[in-house]
Order: C-alpha cells, then sequence, then structure tokens
C-alpha cells in the first residue's frame, strides 16, 4: 500500500486520482484550497478512511508553508502535482496582460518548484520515490501549429523545463521525476467537447506513473504512455 500526495484534488482530474488510487487500497492525502467547499471530496473521505483532506493553495508560499508543518514527516511515495489554472481564455496577441500571466505562471510553473524543494525529505523517507507533474501538449513546442494562448502554453512549457531539470537534480536522491499530458479530458478548463472522460485519463495516467523507472525520468509522457516531443 503506497501513499499517494495529489495536489488540486476537488474536482476533475486530481478527484479522479483520488478515487482510482482508493480503489486500488492506497492511502491519499488529497488537497485543494477549500476543504469545505470540496463536497465530493469529502464525500469520498467518508466512505473511506484511507483519505486524508488537507488545506493547499500552491499559489500562496504561506499556504505550503503551513501544509508541509502540517504533514510534518509522513512519508510520501508518489507525488501528483496536479492543481493548474489556464488564465484567460482570451489570451491571444495583443490582448495579454503583466498581471494575467504573472498569475499563472505562479501556479503551473513556479508553484510546483517550490513545493517540491518543501517536499524533499517527505519524498526521500517514502518507497517508490515518484514525481508526476501534469503538463499539457499545449506546452510541446514541436507541436504548437496554431500559436496563440501564451499564456497557458508558456506556463506549461517552463514546467516541463523545470521538471526535466529536477529529474537530474533529484537523481541522487533515488527521485523519478516526469511530465505526462492528460490528454483532452472532459473537465471544467478541457470543456464538454474533449475526447476522453476523466476515468479513462487518469486510469492511463496511473499506468505511466506504475511504469516510470530511472530510465523514464525527465520524460514528457502522454496518457497513454506514448512520448510527446518537446
Amino acid at each position: 500500500m503506497a501513499t499517494i500526495l495529489i495536489t488540486g484534488s476537488n474536482r476533475g482530474i486530481g478527484l479522479e486520482f483520488a478515487s482510482q488510487y482508493l480503489d486500488r487500497g492506497d492511502s491519499v492525502i488529497a488537497t485543494c484550497r477549500n476543504p469545505d467547499q470540496a463536497t465530493r471530496l469529502r464525500d469520498l473521505q467518508t466512505a473511506d478512511s484511507r483519505l486524508r483532506v488537507m488545506e493547499l493553495d500552491v499559489g500562496s508560499t504561506a499556504s505550503m508553508d503551513r501544509f508541509v508543518a502540517e504533514l510534518g514527516a509522513t512519508a510520501v511515495d508518489i507525488f501528483i502535482n496536479n492543481a493548474g489554472i489556464y488564465g484567460p481564455r482570451a489570451s491571444r496577441f495583443g490582448e495579454v496582460t503583466e498581471q494575467d500571466w504573472l498569475a499563472v505562471f505562479q501556479v503551473n510553473t513556479i508553484a510546483p518548484l517550490l513545493l517540491t524543494q518543501r517536499l524533499l525529505e517527505n519524498f526521500r523517507l517514502g518507497s517508490d520515490h515518484k514525481l508526476a507533474y501534469i503538463t499539457s501538449k499545449m506546452g510541446s513546442i514541436a507541436d504548437n501549429q496554431s500559436g496563440g494562448s501564451y499564456i497557458y502554453r508558456s506556463s506549461k512549457t517552463a514546467l516541463n523545463q523545470v521538471v526535466r531539470s529536477l529529474s537530474f537534480d533529484l537523481a541522487s536522491a533515488g527521485l523519478i521525476a516526469a511530465v505526462i499530458h492528460p490528454g483532452w479530458v472532459q473537465t471544467d478548463m478541457g470543456g464538454p467537447s474533449a475526447l476522453i472522460d476523466t476515468r479513462t485519463s487518469v486510469g492511463g495516467m496511473i499506468s505511466v506513473i506504475d511504469g516510470l523507472d530511472k530510465q523514464a525520468s525527465g520524460q514528457f509522457f502522454n496518457y497513454d504512455g506514448k512520448l510527446i516531443p518537446w
């Protein structure tokens, strides 16, 4: 039985990660900004005592510090950095603002690294030593054939670079770090026209995480296990 730490777990992909790992018999630490308002997550906790719900706003360093202090010396086997935001849909050329860009970068790019730094000892105490960061194919420079979406694209491209560096810097600690694209998923962010549901996406990503090893560290995976070009 592994202990899984998931950020952004109140709905969508994060909630589905929590549900599927619990179904496998694992223990889950699910975080979100407002646990009292996370009705579906609380219902899941009522049904399964192996779920621990904790408050964490990754956009706030103070919240990170409180979370890490409360977590204490809890061993984390698998870390899933799922929390992320899209930002303004209108981020075409001529419409991008500094404030909007900085807000998305804080959550999607800066927070994952700051949180990883704070949780290093928890990861060392774990046994699986796997760190999975949910990214997007929109962060692939090679795949960008349409332009636009400056804010979201650049935040995920930058996250990919962060995790690539982590894969080298944390190798001596035995930690494996990779980025995974969940596919175009039917969530609040993906919209109702998306191609796959959360169950399919998360089931695929869990299989990718299960298969992560030292050779896979630092790679950019699709939810079905295929590699995506940077």
